[in-house]
């Protein structure tokens, strides 16, 4: 019995000894894990960090300026279009804006017919400009160039063609600014209405009111530009921001900030987000000072008019969500001359419906660095198979006079998705 019972105790000890053991090297394995997942996660930073050297020198080669041009290039062309690119193909503004029309509104149908036209003088900028924040709504329709005094036959036989179907209020023709009686005769037969002003920040202050008439409240974001013709290159890349989203532009000169700006503004309870396009030359430092009063302020602007379109594009206010944030590919992107402005107010539609584009310039139609710079950005790649995407397109607004075939095929290049191991199409 007394063997029996130290053999019993000897077998306790030898198993407690055992689990003893076994604790000890779970808690050995234990501490092994946990170094073995630092090195792991130590070894993916590096790899993060390698990959980030990568992309950016893919960035660096994707933004190099081409040397060697085919001068054949250009000769017994038969379409405006490439493979990554839509041309429109005139630089006239009337024709342009019907080009516009149609390119978007097949009106072949009720869904693809507009509810109203909008009609803006061509020689007011600045009324095109603060109108087009009624493109998407109440009108979901295209912007048509006439004169003061007249209305051409094109641009009757495209509202004719268009057959709009009129807004929520039955509208189907807005008139932006003052017009002759003949230009009100002409159109009749159409339920019109009229948005006026005395001056630019009048009427951008009576867009304001009757978008927030017609959508029930007044955006709480706006967009500050300047009204003066020196600086229009700075302010009329607002266009197609606000033809695409409610957020409206308002007015300014370089150091005054009218009352009819302020009235708008007052209308936020001074608690607007206030997005101010351009540099301090453009608008001062002094006005941004009486902005100020009337809520939170963000500038966004480059050192002349085609870095102030890119970082526009650029933009997204991550907090209010305002802004394009293009900074990945997948996108669309208008293109205009500094040299035919008014074409960028006929091609505004282009961000409301299909791709939703912003507008980039080109300096005199050409690329300089910072647009080399962006596209490379946006460059898409794949690893495998290319029919996935992202794809990229551009529009190029004007004809080759304004925007050469050579600047449209280096950013047909510049768009197109590529390889992201860098073999090019031949390594698939």
């Amino acid at each position: 019995m007394r063997e029996s019972c130290k053999s019993i105790l000897f077998l306790l000890v030898v198993a407690m000894f055992t689990l003893l053991l076994g604790a000890c090297s779970n808690a050995g394995d234990s501490l092994a894990g946990t170094e073995t997942k630092d090195e792991v996660n130590h070894a993916e930073h590096e790899i993060d960090t390698s990959s980030q050297a990568k992309e950016g020198n893919m960035n660096e080669e994707f933004a190099k300026i081409p040397t060697d041009y085919n001068p054949n290039a250009s000769e017994n062309l038969v379409t405006p279009n490439t493979k990554n690119s839509t041309r429109v193909p005139t630089s006239n503004p009337v024709d342009a804006s019907i080009y516009v029309s149609q390119t978007i509104w097949p009106a072949t149908h009720k869904e693809s017919q507009p509810n109203a036209v909008i009609l803006a003088s061509v020689d007011n900028w600045q009324a095109a400009l603060a109108g087009a924040d009624l493109i998407h709504h109440p009108n979901n329709g295209p912007v048509l160039f006439i004169n003061k005094d007249a209305i051409s036959v094109q641009v009757l036989n495209e509202i004719k063609r268009l057959n709009p179907l009129g807004n929520e209020h039955g509208v189907q023709v807005m008139i932006l600014g003052d017009v002759s009686q003949n230009v009100l005769d002409e159109l009749s037969s159409y339920k019109i209405e009229q948005v006026k002003g005395e001056n630019p920040a009048q009427f951008a202050r009576n867009v304001d009111k009757l978008y927030a008439a017609v959508s029930g409240s007044f955006p709480d974001s706006v967009i500050i530009v300047s009204s003066e013709e020196k600086n229009k290159l700075y302010s009329i890349p607002a266009i197609n921001w606000i033809a695409h989203m409610p957020e409206p532009i308002l007015f300014v000169t370089e150091n005054e900030l009218p009352e009819e700006t302020k009235d708008a503004l007052r209308e936020r309870k001074d608690k607007a987000n206030i997005y101010i396009l351009g540099p301090e030359a453009v608008i001062s430092q002094e006005v941004e000072k009486q902005l100020e009063e009337y809520g939170n302020i963000k500038r966004i602007a480059g050192h002349d008019p085609v870095a102030t379109s890119i970082e526009f594009a650029k933009f997204k206010d991550e907090k209010t969500k305002f802004g394009w944030g293009l900074t990945e590919p997948g996108h669309g992107i208008s293109f205009i001359s500094t040299e035919t402005p008014s074409l960028a107010l006929a091609a505004a539609p282009f961000s409301h419906l299909g791709k939703h584009a912003p507008m980039v310039w080109l300096n005199n139609g050409e690329m300089q660095k910072e647009t080399y710079d962006f596209l490379a950005a946006i460059k898409p790649t794949f690893k495998e198979d290319p029919t996935t995407g992202p794809y990229n397109h551009s529009f190029i607004i004007g004809d080759t006079d304004s925007i050469s075939f050579k600047t449209q095929g280096i950013i047909d290049e510049k768009l197109e998705i590529v390889q992201e191991d860098g073999k090019g199409h031949g390594g698939h």
